[in-house]
């Protein structure tokens, strides 16, 4: 009768039963492998590390984003003319992917790091594949609709730069444990030689990458100029309707400096407010002109303008989710606002001495004022009574006419154009998105006495980086927000970024080099002292640890089978060195 005996006693490994099971679904012992991983596995890690990349570069682009969502929602409404806040959906999206990928990296970090094979389940695969199509088609459909959205990035990097770089190198001084850890596992020495020169390419390169950052940020405290001045962007649309005379009160108590708005020509030649082509997303006119809600927002006349609520869609769509935290007497006031006509807000604007600067709408081909839209503006203007020096005028056509009639107006360009030409036009403001205009920009500018001011700057990093490179003034729509920033989010002078570039970099290579050193201790020890401090059985001892978990299978069995065959029944298991004896 043969007896059968254990070779060894298995403890129960919860933790790598759960990091095996989650990642590949091998919960049970004999399922798990310390083969090295195959070659289509291999091909899916690098698919999974792809993907997290992507999905990383696309949740940063969207969380420096937020400056512009109001005006990715409204080009959303003008696609499919129904209003709704495509970001949500789009951050959640997104949350949850990057939250999964995320998970599954660290999970195949774990595996390296404890010698397991990687074997990434199907059900992983295909979630997988599902984020990285799904992140592709994003980032496909932004650049053909947003495409200069992404500029935000590279902007972006300017204030975020130097704190990711710190990030970033954290990171992958951490990854040195898992390197170490596989070039001391490593049987081949090429695979070594390989392992460790990736790994040096990439802290070489991020010890020096600094080299290649800029920021306005980094300069003496000394040369820092006054904060830029703020612009209501149809008042303060955050905190009321836009376009109303409550949103330009709320703006005035914030204390800007000017009011921006989009001018339309109604039908009987009152220039009002609106940015859109038509009435129905900012107006009651599905209710009061039903048959009309698709017209030109032009075609309509000033009594008909003047009977529309301007307010109650504001309360209904919350687009900046604002309105719960308005008291019953303020939702009373945004409920009841009305079209407001231009010299409604110029008269506003001449009373608390704030400048206007208007984006005017030429009337469609078959409008009465399609010719005259431009006289019809001027005269409101004038007749407006604000003095003519607090207007910035960005209308192009017959804008000789107008300095003739008005020389005191603030000829403005909407335009980016050549100093020459700007000198020759007598234009002595530039009027630029965000995106449109470099720090080298600015100083030309600046030098040539041509006032800037750049819009759509709602965030505080934004209006920090833009204050740092000296731009005059900023048009928001965030005022409430950018007058909380009293000074830049960060600042610091050639030296002491030089300081603590050079101190991180030190420290890095520091915990680097005692990682190595700690993982390799054994293998340095032996290549320095020689083969004389080890005996033949240690080196026996060694080799079977070096051996594939499947070789060693094989031999285990082989060594039962063996027992079995010579008549051996002995109750007791080998130990750890009679079994590395027999099976080498």
């Amino acid at each position: 009768m043969v007896k059968h005996q254990p070779l060894q006693v298995y403890e129960r490994q919860l933790c790598l039963s759960c990091l095996t099971g989650i990642y590949g679904c091998r919960w049970k012992r004999y399922q798990r492998s310390h083969d090295d991983t195959t070659k289509w596995e291999c091909l899916w890690s690098f698919i999974l590390f792809c993907t997290f990349s992507l999905l990383l570069v696309w949740f940063y682009f969207w969380w420096e984003a937020h400056n512009d969502y109001s005006e990715f929602n409204w080009f959303l409404y003008n696609r499919s003319g129904e209003w709704s806040d495509g970001t949500v959906p789009i951050l959640a999206a997104t949350a949850v992917g990057f939250t999964y990928i995320a998970f599954l990296m660290i999970l195949a970090l774990c595996h390296v790091a404890v010698g397991q094979q990687l074997n990434l389940h199907w059900l992983h695969k295909i979630g997988v594949t599902v984020a990285l199509l799904t992140t592709i088609i994003g980032v496909i459909s932004v650049t053909q609709m947003w495409g200069e959205e992404w500029d935000v990035v590279w902007i972006s990097l300017q204030a975020t730069g130097p704190f990711l770089h710190i990030g970033a190198l954290a990171a992958v001084t951490a990854l040195a444990w898992l390197v170490a850890g596989q070039m001391a596992r490593a049987e081949k020495t090429r695979f070594q030689v390989m392992v460790l020169l990736i790994y040096l390419s990439v802290l070489l390169t991020l010890y020096f990458i600094p080299l290649s950052i800029t920021s306005p940020c980094i300069m003496e405290r000394g040369s820092l100029k006054a904060a830029p001045a703020i612009i209501g962007h149809q008042g303060a649309p955050m905190l009321a309707p836009e376009n109303t005379l409550l949103s330009f009160n709320r703006a005035l108590q914030r204390n800007v400096s000017g009011l921006e708005v989009d001018v339309t020509i109604s039908l009987d030649g009152v220039p009002f407010l609106m940015r859109d082509r038509t009435l129905r997303r900012t107006t009651n006119v599905r209710r009061v002109f039903p048959d009309r809600q698709y017209d030109d927002a032009s075609l309509f006349n000033w009594t008909d303008l003047s009977s529309l609520n301007a307010g109650q869609w504001f309360l209904k769509d919350d687009p900046f989710w604002t309105v719960q935290y308005m008291s019953t007497s303020e939702r009373w006031s945004v409920g009841n606002q009305t079209v407001c006509s231009l010299e409604q807000m110029l008269k506003l604007a001449a009373k608390s001495k704030s400048s206007a600067v208007f984006t005017l709408h030429r009337p469609p081909a078959n409008h009465p004022h399609r010719h005259d839209w431009v006289n019809l503006t001027l005269d409101t203007v004038l007749r407006s009574g604000i003095p003519q020096r607090q207007v910035m005028w960005t209308v192009d056509s017959n804008r000789e006419m107008v300095r003739n009639v008005a020389p005191g107006l603030q000829q403005t360009s909407v335009q980016k154009l050549p100093l020459d030409t700007l000198h020759h036009k007598g234009i002595s403001r530039v009027l630029l998105r965000y995106n449109q205009a470099s720090a080298q920009d600015v100083r030309l500018y600046n030098e040539n006495n041509i006032s800037l001011t750049l819009c759509s700057v709602n965030e505080p990093w934004l209006y920090s980086l833009l204050w740092c490179s000296g731009v005059p003034s900023v048009s928001s729509e965030a005022p409430q927000v950018l007058r909380k920033v009293h000074y830049p989010l960060w600042l610091m002078s050639p030296d002491e970024y030089c300081l603590i570039w050079i101190s991180t970099d030190l420290i890095s290579f520091a915990v680097v080099l005692g990682i190595f050193i700690f993982q390799n201790y054994h293998m340095i020890r032996w290549r320095m002292s020689g083969m004389r401090s080890y005996n033949p059985e240690q080196i026996m001892l060694s080799a079977a640890v070096r051996r594939s978990s499947r070789d060693v299978n094989i031999m285990k069995e082989k060594l039962i089978f063996s027992e079995v065959s010579n008549g051996v029944t002995s109750d007791e298991p080998y130990t750890e060195n009679e079994f590395n004896y027999y099976t080498n």
